[in-house]
């Protein structure tokens, strides 16, 4: 034991009926409690006001004052305290690490303690600390209970939330604060803020550190400095899981924007305190709208994806060097992968390539919606799985697999025409050799916007985390000089129109002719090629998307 906690303590009965409990150290008898004790705590519990605050016990003492200070008010209180020995003869500890007004931290680090202190901080409004010192404890260890007792007392004399909540949208030039990530969308949103002449803020919040003291100074500091609109983040990266993040920025009275570019429902199910009134959500398809309301959310608007023409640059001279081509994963390895990391239940791990099956052929937009409406004896097993991490890793299975199905059944109408495909080396597990060529998988900034022109026919089959949205290829292939063949989807009409702008094949039985037919007539090609390019120049460019996005959170914040 160090020098500073280096002692040992014994309980004593007083004449008066009080307890006295003693501490040796360094040959020296120190004394914690009695009458006088009990009474100095309650003098220094009457200072504190009853509301508005925080209160923080540096040392239980006794627990008259503890007592006291929850007799006043209905909580919430903190109680520091790590003197576990001393705490066995008090039983202060025992009456009140329970009680669900108090939270109690026995740390004996003080930064772990200010960390602590900081999330229970957050949860419960960002309200200021009022700490209660007790000067025997920081006697005893000055480096925990001394030190937090003067951090504490900072936090209550500078008010960083009234300075925080300053007005929004005063400007004509929107000032958003990125929450960075290695999604690959982001570079395309820092050069479109660029662009549009934005300020713009990067901040890399690591989701392991966040309710740290330091994470929210940083944060604070950051906002303080740059005061921006709001947060804007792709796929809620950066946002922790507990929801620690989006308190935080609601007491500060800071929006923050959230754009799902995969499927929402299996990235907010692992979240928690989601909705909030300065939460809100964008979603590249329109069919989760609903069900996103329906989870709590009141501001969740439309906004499909679109593409960078200054990454995909036009290229209308470009040779061809194949006729067709796809560019996607098997998902094989996907699906192999959640089958060796999780232990299904045999009910759900027998039947998994048959449920992939009937959900690629169901209408229904999620997994377990599929399991609610069509299959209840799978559903019970699906329930009963450990934890929503499981739950979740199930519900992607599923959806990978259906993908798998989906994709192999139209790529396998391609192999009359030797088509390249580029993706991972499932492919060639799941066709027969020869017929085709394999090619592995491209950098989508170095390698795609010279690749999709240089081949006649660009095939697409989107992932099943989608039923009826577009994904990201429909915008990049044409508007950098490549011909698109893809699957319909029902929100197709309202970004193409159909047969001009865009070829769809609607089943499988179609795709060979489609591929026959536009093979056979460059002029019909280059035709669409144009009036899709034409439509996203004007329509579907991310700069456009962030200027619609902006509006919107300028319509509800400023």
């Amino acid at each position: 034991m160090t020098a500073e906690t280096d002692y040992s303590a014994e309980r004593v009965q007083l004449t008066d009926g009080s307890v006295d409990v003693r501490i040796l150290r360094d040959g020296r008898v120190q004394h914690l409690g009695g009458k006088r004790g009990a009474e100095n705590e309650l003098r220094r519990v009457a200072q504190i006001p009853a509301d508005g605050v925080l209160p923080v016990f540096l040392g239980s003492g006794l627990g008259a004052g503890l007592a006291d200070m929850l007799a006043r008010t209905a909580g919430p209180v903190a109680v520091v305290d790590a003197e576990s020995a001393i705490g066995a003869l008090t039983g202060v500890p025992g009456n009140w690490r329970n009680d669900p007004r108090v939270f109690w931290i026995d740390e004996a680090d003080p930064a772990a303690a200010l960390d602590l202190l900081t999330r229970w901080q957050i949860r419960h409004g960002g309200l200021p600390f009022a700490p209660v010192r007790d000067p025997f404890y920081a006697r005893l260890r000055p480096g925990l209970y001394r030190d937090l007792a003067d951090r504490l007392e900072v936090s209550r004399k500078v008010d960083f939330w009234s300075r925080a909540r300053y007005p929004k949208f005063r400007s004509s030039v929107p000032r958003v604060l990125l929450l960075t990530s290695s999604y690959f969308l982001m570079g395309e949103l820092e050069a479109a803020f660029t662009r549009l002449g934005y300020a713009t803020c990067l901040v890399q919040l690591p989701s392991q550190e966040v309710g740290s003291q330091e994470f929210v100074e940083s944060i604070l500091s950051e906002i303080l400095t740059f005061r921006p609109d709001f947060v804007l983040t792709i796929n809620h990266l950066g946002v922790d899981k507990e929801g620690i993040l989006t308190a935080l920025l609601a007491r500060m009275e800071l929006p923050l924007a959230s754009w799902f570019v995969d499927n929402p429902h299996l990235i907010l199910y692992v979240y928690e305190n989601l909705a909030s009134d300065w939460v809100t959500l964008f979603t590249w398809d329109v069919d989760n709208i609903e069900s996103l309301k329906a989870q709590g959310f009141s501001r969740v608007h439309y906004l499909p994806l679109a593409t960078d023409p200054h990454r995909f640059a036009y290229a209308p001279d470009t040779a061809f060097k194949r006729d067709v081509a796809f560019v996607g994963n098997s998902m094989l390895y996907k699906v192999h992968a959640k089958l060796r990391h999780y232990d299904f239940p045999p009910a759900l791990l027998g039947d998994f390539e048959d449920l992939g099956q009937a959900f690629m052929e169901s209408g229904s937009l999620s997994v377990k919606r599929f399991l609610e409406e069509e299959r209840p004896g799978h559903l019970a097993a699906f329930q009963a799985l450990p934890d929503v991490d499981t739950r979740l890793a199930f519900e992607t299975l599923i959806t990978w697999q259906a993908t798998l199905l989906y994709r192999l059944r139209r790529v396998r109408e391609l192999l009359p025409f030797n088509p390249l495909l580029v993706g991972d080396p499932g492919w060639r597990e799941l066709l027969p050799e020869g017929g085709w060529t394999y090619h592995r998988e491209l950098n989508y900034y170095a390698d795609l916007p010279g690749f999709y022109p240089a081949t006649r026919i660009n095939f697409n089959c989107t992932s099943q985390q989608m039923k009826g949205a577009v994904n990201q290829r429909v915008f990049d292939v044409p508007v950098c000089g490549g011909f698109l063949l893809t699957d319909h989807r029902r929100q197709m009409e309202a970004l193409f129109e159909p047969g001009r702008e865009i070829v769809c094949y609607q089943e499988p039985g179609e795709i060979a002719g489609l591929v026959r037919h536009y093979l056979r007539h460059d002029g019909e090609r280059a035709k669409i090629i144009q009036a899709a390019r034409s439509r996203i120049l004007a329509e579907h460019t991310y700069d456009l998307r962030l200027e619609s996005l902006v509006r919107t959170m300028r319509s509800i914040y400023g």
